[in-house]
């Protein structure tokens, strides 16, 4: 309602009206409308929905051919060459034939292309996922009783080693053969992943990924990437050890390799360093001259393609046993359904695949909306990524989220909208039809290259550590802990202690938040810290107490203690002792009643308090709860029986109404009690202390 001319104003001064709340309505009648709302349906708000679950029927056919075609096109070829060797190295990852990967990069660009919101991310096959599934694939490998350590068929293996039927590591299922028990070891991983992700979506949980703050991301990529060099060293020496699982898989993994360097083959060893040394000079001038670059290097693609056709005319796996991919058949599988006994093996792995890959997908979008001024819906992202994971998993794909550097390099090449995505699955899909059997003679430590040398913006990461120390030793806690963590313990462990830390200290600065004394800025209503500014004038007789934080549970003590303290009185104690003198002196009244000035209750009394008001700034005061609603009762109740007043300022509409449900108020909105103790600033809460204790000053000077 509108406040009248003439209830606005009163006496010259502004006084606020009430809005009479709406009356609340029954749980059981807003399920019923909320269930009618959701359940009708006509024409127009069905072709809606179907717009907001699929988002390129939206913008598709708005899509602007000259102006947005030429930049799609060319980020999308870029991202494509990129994509195909990155997709073969990663599948080393996984513990999975480089087919996979490419099935996997294929439909992920399709399906994000119709489902995503972001115009800019780019889908596919990240590395720390790619580790992730690779610990599952090679424990599930172990209780089969199959060799994870063993890198698939090799060189002469035909295209009958993929199949279900393929046994040619004898231990483990009957049907199926070490690389195709690890591929339904992925994809039902995958699938689980993908119906959290989806059940997220629908169940609006979009939120959830706020709770993993950047500190945790950034120290979680940092150990995750110790991890995967980690496993690529002995790709990069060509030595054969066992691969580790558990607590400790990098410190056995790293074990395992000082006591197998003498085995090092040094037709892998001279390749890799002088891959490494090609590709960390390029990706150097690269980063150096990039405003100058209009299109990316494909530095990974001309070093895969060079290596390919030395080790092919060199013979280096005929002449030097160097490890090779072997040979990748061309075309597609059958679809196949993921086994559902694997699927209840892994349901638990499935949640930290899910959680990280939706956290990275969301924080991205995000990201790339806020730079080029567009918005995002995280749930839909969550629908979208876990459509990526879901649908392809029975297309023999793995998990799959969005990536940082395929993604900036599509904004650096001119990328608009997801027609790029599109482009980037012709690409990989020429590859699957024709291409792929030419990568047979590429050596495995090349791909091992490309891995180590994509670590390296999450291994610089360790040079904002001392940074991140100076602006907030809590958070820097965080990262320190999630990287240990993940190098010392597993990934799924650092992960979840990330995230126990990142509670914990919240709770921490919760818990004790900063407690001060306010005093007035000169002659102005304003009040300020009076240890952090000079200058500053307390008020006589009157204490402003500021506490920058929620009074619940965990910090009441804290509050009252921080009170008391910086008012140099224990309420608590003086108000209990107090009490006893009074209770003792209407005892002895009864008992004598001439003891004479030492009898009386006035002698036993405790001095005064040298203020008559405390004064509560509940500006930072962001919710009550019924233990922080109690210290507040009990310490009015202390401060009324010492004759010291109790007021409280800027106090929110939920802190107020927090405040009249348990009863410190009055029970109507309006009340005189609520009037009297709820002030809108800190200085009509002083001024109302100041002309209240003149009262009884005044009255007393009249006897």
């Amino acid at each position: 309602m509108e406040a009248s001319p003439e209830c606005a104003q009163q006496d010259g001064g502004l006084v606020l009206v009430r809005r009479q709340p709406p009356a609340p309505q029954s749980l059981c009648k807003t399920l019923k409308s909320r269930l009618q709302q959701s359940c009708t349906c006509h024409g127009r708000q069905a072709w809606v929905l179907v717009q907001d679950l699929v988002p390129a029927t939206r913008w598709l056919p708005q899509y602007r051919l000259w102006e947005d075609l030429p930049g799609d096109v060319m980020s999308g070829l870029v991202i494509g060459i990129i994509l195909v060797p990155q997709a073969i190295a990663y599948s080393l990852l996984a513990g999975l034939q480089p087919l996979y990967s490419l099935y996997t990069s294929f439909f992920a660009n399709l399906i994000y292309f119709l489902l995503g919101t972001s115009r800019h991310v780019s889908v596919g096959i990240f590395s720390l996922l790619c580790l992730m599934v690779g610990q599952v694939v090679d424990r599930e490998l172990q209780l089969a009783g199959l060799d994870p350590a063993q890198d698939g068929p090799g060189l002469g293996a035909n295209d009958s080693a993929l199949n279900a039927s393929a046994t040619w590591l004898a231990p483990g299922p009957q049907d199926c053969g070490r690389d195709c028990y690890a591929i339904r070891v992925a994809t039902a991983l995958t699938l689980m992943a993908g119906i959290y992700q989806v059940l997220m979506g629908v169940l609006r949980l979009g939120f959830m990924s706020t709770y993993l703050s950047p500190p945790l991301l950034d120290g979680f990529a940092m150990g995750a990437s110790v991890t995967i060099l980690t496993s690529q060293l002995k790709h990069l020496l060509g030595v054969r050890v066992p691969r580790h699982q558990g607590p400790g898989m990098v410190l056995s993994t790293w074990l395992s390799l000082l006591r197998s360097a003498s085995q090092a083959n040094v037709c892998d060893v001279v390749t890799s360093a002088v891959c490494l040394a090609v590709l960390l000079a390029a990706k150097e001038l690269s980063d150096r001259y990039r405003h100058h670059l209009k299109v990316p290097l494909p530095v990974e693609l001309v070093v895969i393609v060079v290596a390919t056709l030395v080790s092919h005319f060199g013979q280096f796996h005929e002449r030097f046993g160097s490890s090779v991919a072997g040979h990748i058949p061309t075309g597609f599988l059958a679809p196949r359904v993921p086994d559902p006994e694997l699927m209840w093996r892994v349901v638990l792995d499935a949640v930290s695949l899910a959680l990280v890959g939706s956290a990275f997908s969301i924080s991205l979008a995000e990201m790339f909306a806020r730079n080029h001024s567009y918005s995002v819906r995280a749930n839909q992202e969550l629908l979208a990524v876990g459509c990526c994971n879901l649908v392809p998993a029975f297309f023999h794909c793995f998990a799959t989220s969005a990536t940082l550097a395929k993604s900036l390099v599509k904004t650096a090449t001119g990328c608009r909208t997801q027609v790029s995505s599109v482009v980037s699955a012709a690409v990989v899909l020429l590859v699957l039809l024709a291409l792929a059997p030419l990568f047979r003679d590429l050596q495995r430590c090349v791909l091992a290259c490309v891995i180590v040398v994509s670590l390296r913006g999450a291994l610089r990461k360790v040079g904002d550590l001392p940074q991140l120390w100076r602006l907030s030793q809590a958070d820097a806690l965080v990262w320190v802990a999630t990287a240990a963590t993940c190098v010392l313990v597993s990934v799924e462990a650092g992960l979840l202690a990330g995230v126990l830390l990142s509670l914990l200290s919240l709770v921490g600065r919760t818990q004790r938040p900063h407690a001060v004394l306010l005093a007035r800025i000169g002659g102005s209503a304003f009040y300020e810290d009076a240890m952090e500014f000079e200058g500053l004038l307390p008020e006589p007789g009157v204490q402003v107490f500021r506490f920058a934080g929620p009074l619940y549970f965990a910090n009441k003590d804290f509050f009252l203690r921080s009170l008391y303290s910086l008012t140099g009185l224990d309420a608590g104690h003086a108000a209990a002792r107090r009490r006893g003198l009074e209770a003792g002196a209407h005892k002895g009244d009864r008992g004598s009643k001439d003891l004479g000035p030492a009898g009386t209750t006035s002698a036993l009394v405790l001095s005064a308090a040298s203020f008559h008001t405390v004064v509560i700034d509940c500006a930072p005061l962001l919710f009550l709860d019924v233990a922080g609603l109690a210290a507040l009762k009990g310490l009015r109740r202390d401060y009324e029986t010492l004759g010291v007043a109790l007021l409280l300022a800027c106090c929110s509409p939920s802190v107020r109404d927090m405040l009249r449900r348990g009863g410190f108020l009055g029970e109507e909105e309006g009340d005189a009690a609520e009037e009297e103790q709820l002030f809108h600033s800190v200085h009509s809460a002083v001024q109302a202390a100041r002309a209240r204790h003149r009262e009884p000053e005044a009255a007393d000077s009249t006897l």
